[in-house]
């Protein structure tokens, strides 16, 4: 089940690389709907079940609280380092580089955005495994809320690596990679017996790292620069459609 529901990641995946080469309009609404299930995923599945799995923490904190933070923290550090920022700047704003060096550092900085992709991608795959291992519900929501950000993984990985370049090639090749990540991690993660105490504080730090995803890159992304109005309800269409489901499997 776990690489059944990666192999839609894939394909979820290779869409958004394949609309990043067609097309922009409308997608702030796919990114919208994407944000709330994300959303959705982390505050009525990933969160109660990471405490039910392991309700107990030092200090007094349960330790899926505390992965939650690492999760959260960890992505924005790598993010920062990884200056996958600078990979969109084109996207949001013109921009002058002065000293005629701008194309060939931005194309770089591509690459590397893209590779973070990647990796990112296969611990996506990874915690559908380790998420089928802490219960089937679980390992499909986890499913759910990767294949909705996945469409924004695949247009960001191929926008990023074709920056400046005239070549599409590379961009091709990550875009490839960042769409195989998944199942190779959902393949890995299914073999990989994890004990009890650590799958409660992973799931926990796994919907840390959602939760940036959604509040720092997709939404914002969405809301970059189209109305708001349909963006918002498409947001919100997400986040009620994750709890229906939640509650009709309950």
């Amino acid at each position: 089940m776990a690489l059944v529901l990666a192999v839609v990641a894939f394909l979820m995946t290779l869409t958004g690389g394949l609309v990043a080469m067609r097309v922009r309009d409308r997608r702030h609404l796919v990114l919208g709907l994407a944000g709330g299930l994300i959303l959705g995923v982390v505050a009525f599945d990933l969160v109660p079940e990471s405490l039910e799995q392991s309700p107990g923490g030092p200090l007094g904190v349960p330790g899926p609280m505390i992965g939650f933070a690492l999760g959260f923290l960890l992505l924005h550090v790598t993010e920062q380092a990884a200056a996958i920022h600078q990979a969109h700047e084109g996207e949001y704003a013109p921009h002058e580089h002065p000293h005629g060096h701008g194309h060939a550092g931005a194309g770089r900085a591509g690459i590397l955005a893209a590779c973070a992709l990647v990796a990112h991608s296969f611990v996506d795959g990874l915690s559908i495994g380790l998420g089928f291992q802490a219960g089937t519900g679980t390992g499909v929501f986890v499913a759910l809320a990767v294949i909705a950000h996945d469409f924004a993984d695949g247009f960001n990985t191929f926008t990023a690596a074709s920056l400046n370049r005239a070549d599409r090639r590379p961009a091709l090749a990550l875009l490839f990679a960042d769409a195989l990540a998944p199942v190779a991690g959902a393949a890995a993660g299914s073999v990989i017996a994890v004990p009890d105490g650590v799958l409660g504080p992973y799931l926990g730090f796994f919907a840390g790292v959602l939760l940036y995803l959604a509040a720092a890159e997709i939404l914002p992304e969405a809301h970059s620069r189209h109305p708001r109005a349909l963006t918002l309800a498409a947001t919100g269409l997400g986040v009620l459609a994750v709890l229906l489901i939640v509650g009709v499997a309950e």
